[in-house]
């Protein structure tokens, strides 16, 4: 594994795992400092195509007993996204966790580009020329302090545009909500990450009560 304990902690300047949440998401709300990480960790690996965290996550930070965490198996994630593999560009995901199957559906979206080819991929390669992250968008939900860092840290990397409620996707009870942007025409740009503010309009926009 090569996002290993000792590795990501050593990325974060941090000692042990359980500050990894709180420290990850407050390097996501610094512009310079989010930029900075993601290219550490890019000089490890550069392949987007799966979830780096999901192995550290399960092993230090899943909440098991309390909230039943678990993550779904990148095969699970593949087939799931196969059944849906039809898009407009708009996906939605509640209890995203830290973001595997998400990515599952963003790396296909750069494959195939459904939005840009009209799922016209008779033309090998096409995607790398016509894929415009402008023209999707990811809206995923998930109520974990511990998920959510690792969550956006997801998206933002992979330059998506969308936005991260951290809420209970059942009573609509939310936290704090982060949109994620990305307005380029470059699918190798970093998103920047921005939290909302807790208005009475991104309630009626989102279909969120604020936990204030």
């Amino acid at each position: 594994m090569q996002f290993d304990v000792s590795t990501v902690n050593k990325i974060l300047n941090i000692d042990d795992a359980y500050k990894a949440p709180d420290t990850l998401l407050a390097l996501m709300l610094d512009k310079t400092q989010r930029e900075n990480i993601f290219k550490k960790f890019l000089n490890i690996s550069t392949d987007l195509s799966f979830d780096w965290f999901h192995e550290y996550f399960e092993d230090e930070q899943a909440e098991r007993k309390s909230k039943k965490q678990d993550f779904t198996p990148d095969s699970i994630a593949t087939l799931l996204n196969k059944l849906t593999s039809n898009t407009t560009g708009y996906y939605y995901e509640p209890t995203a966790g830290t973001g595997g199957i998400l990515i599952t559906r963003w790396w296909q979206d750069c494959l195939n580009d459904p939005v840009g080819t009209k799922n016209n991929t008779n033309i090998p390669g096409i995607s790398f020329f016509t894929y415009d992250p402008r023209k999707y968008w990811y809206q995923v939900e998930e109520l974990s302090d511990r998920a959510v860092p690792f969550l956006i840290f997801n998206m933002a990397l992979r330059g998506m545009n969308g936005v991260a409620i951290q809420c209970d996707s059942l009573s609509r009870e939310a936290k704090n909500v982060y949109f994620i942007r990305n307005n380029t025409d470059n699918a190798l740009a970093f998103s920047e990450v921005i939290k909302l503010p807790k208005t009475s309009e991104y309630e009626k926009e989102l279909n969120i009560n604020w936990k204030i």
